[in-house]
């Protein structure tokens, strides 16, 4: 009986922390080691971390990349295991790389052959594709290697493996989360396991990288699509899983496929080479039980990816604390949550900074807030500097009325306190803006949207509450005060003002704002779907025409299948209109 023990090691690289994220390797090594593992694997540009972006197009990075590289394999040599780690290669061009290795040599490189280039991904600006196949000999079993992308094809690398005589395929992934992926990649793992008659080996990358978060949920699938193993999700961690070959030759006897296919795919990507890795057999041991972690419930997992995010945007960029404005509202009181969530209470800092429009129950509100999350919290009224713009301003505004420039000033001067605090203590101001806010312009420029980081800048309204309710299900208390959650949300820049003064209530204005922002969806679809006309009129025009706040606002966490940021690129001066016979 052939066995093959293989690791798969999800680890959160740092993208550019070339000598750490060797370090990071190597440890995983000596771990792998004292657990017998035969193959080990880490993530796609685990060297560089993911993605690299224009640091692609610095010689010396590149350069100092492929040293990495280098001093990683000379660590390996003296161990019985083969390491497949994504790199960065460099031959007439740049490619998308994993590197074979074994005993301190590089014993074969494969080049990425599917370059990913929407949504978030701009693989094509910088790689070449790849243009051939291999299959690696390692411990007597074929195992095809593939990098993320490549596996998302059903006509592509890994089934040319598999016709080639591949047993096994491995999967090198840096795949971003957002909801519901977990779901869809594995339902298309299970696919190209079972339509191959060969396992599937993927692992994923964890951790956040700047508006990305990558959650991990490595996983397993037999020669049958069924799911052997599964990782946490957004944790590192080194999954090992034991495989018995025979097994999937047993399956492939009655399963006969791939032989009326193999002659067929293989014309037109010609036979892949043999590379021998290493042809000794592994030896049988007792097996391992296969791990399979279950996965939580979606507004848990989105809230996972949120602290993830969070921790290390804020770690990564070397601040230590961070500074976010309360305001007893539901938006700045769940980040100031997932701020203590990812960081500790004693590294974050609310600021209460009342006008004469903030009522006395969200001063008190804010107040329980901090106390129940124990954070270090300052109240500084805004009203001096508010009545000095405004008798400043008032020979220059003489004959209007009050309306939303006075109501932005409130904003500004908060936004401005909070950016002072910034500069002189060395804290990250952390926005509160949500997804349905940014959407519709509800945000002042230069006032609540100053900041560096914006937490829930990719939460629908709708989701905030779900979020808030979750957390505080999970503490057992009123840990986010029941009163914030009950309470109509305001910005209380004005009298008795009320968020429905200006915007659709949440409950109606977020499913036109994901039909519209994330299905692309017309006026007229919008209208066929039951949605008031009139409603989604005003909604697209605010869409519309606050691209140009969108562009100025800082990264935010990337949840949603597209999200405000690098999914969504279009241009702030655009004339076009959809259903402009509507009126817009």
């Amino acid at each position: 009986m052939r066995q093959l023990r293989i690791g798969l090691a999800q680890i959160n690289s740092t993208v550019g922390d070339l000598e750490g994220n060797v370090e990071k390797l190597k440890s995983y090594l000596l771990e792998a080691e004292q657990q017998g593992v035969d193959l080990l694997c880490f993530p796609e540009l685990a060297i560089t971390g993911y993605p690299p972006e224009d640091l692609l197009l610095k010689p010396a990075f590149i350069r100092d990349n492929l040293l990495a590289l280098e001093e990683f394999a000379k660590f390996t040599k003296g161990k019985d295991i083969t390491v497949v780690v994504g790199f960065v290669d460099r031959q007439e061009d740049l490619y998308n790389a994993a590197a074979v290795i074994y005993q301190g040599e590089i014993k074969g490189i494969h080049h990425k052959v599917y370059l990913p280039n929407y949504g978030v991904f701009d693989e094509e600006r910088y790689f070449k594709a790849g243009e051939r196949c291999q299959i690696f000999l390692i411990k007597g079993i074929k195992v095809g290697v593939t990098i993320c992308e490549d596996l998302c094809y059903p006509v592509g690398p890994a089934i040319v493996q598999i016709l080639g005589g591949a047993e096994l395929i491995v999967n090198i992934s840096a795949s971003p989360y957002h909801a519901g992926k977990r779901a869809f990649r594995e339902r298309m793992f299970s696919v190209r396991a079972s339509d191959g008659v060969t396992p599937v080996a993927y692992v994923n990358m964890v951790g956040g990288q700047d508006e990305l978060v990558f959650d991990g949920y490595s996983a397993v699938f037999d020669q049958e699509g069924e799911l052997l193993a599964r990782a946490r999700a957004f944790e590192e961690e080194l999954l090992v899983v034991d495989l018995l070959m025979e097994e999937v030759s047993s399956t492939r006897l009655h399963d006969p496929r791939l032989r009326k296919e193999k002659f067929r795919r293989l014309a037109s990507w010609g036979n892949p080479p043999l590379v021998v890795v290493s042809d000794t057999s592994g030896f049988l041991r007792p097996m391992l039980p296969p791990i399979c972690h279950e996965p939580p419930p979606l507004v848990e997992e989105v809230y996972m990816a949120l602290v993830t995010g969070t921790r290390d945007y804020v770690r990564k960029n070397g601040f230590q604390r961070v500074l976010i404005g309360l305001s007893g509202g539901i938006d700045s009181s769940l980040v100031a949550t997932i701020a203590v969530d990812a960081l500790g209470k004693e590294n974050v800092v609310g600021v209460l900074m009342p006008s004469r429009y903030t009522s006395q129950q969200s001063i008190a509100d804010a107040e329980a807030l901090a106390r129940n999350l124990g954070i270090e919290y300052r109240i500084i009224s805004i009203e001096p500097a508010f009545q000095a713009y405004l008798d400043m301003l008032a020979p220059h505004f003489e004959g209007t009325e009050p309306g939303v420039a006075e109501e932005n000033i409130q904003a500004r001067i908060r936004g401005n306190i909070l950016m002072a605090l910034s500069n002189k203590f060395g804290w990250l101001v952390l926005t509160t803006g949500n997804k349905s806010e940014m959407a519709c312009g509800y945000a002042t420029l230069y006032g609540d949207m100053a900041g560096g980081f914006a937490v829930i800048k990719d939460v629908p309204k709708t989701l905030v509450y779900e979020l808030a309710r979750w957390r505080n299900q999970r503490a057992g208390f009123d840990l986010i005060p029941r009163s914030i959650l009950e309470k109509p949300p305001s910005a209380e820049l004005k009298p008795d003002q009320k968020d429905t003064d200006t915007l659709p209530p949440y409950e109606v204005l977020d499913p036109i704002l994901q039909k519209y922002i994330e299905e692309d969806a017309s006026f007229d679809e919008l209208i066929s779907l039951g949605y008031d006309e009139e409603t989604v009129r005003r909604v697209i025009r605010m869409v519309d025409r606050n691209e140009y706040k969108r562009r100025q606002a800082p990264p935010g966490i990337k949840i949603t299948h597209r999200a405000f940021g690098k999914d969504w690129r279009l241009p702030i001066t655009n004339s076009y209109r959809d259903g402009k016979r509507g009126g817009l």
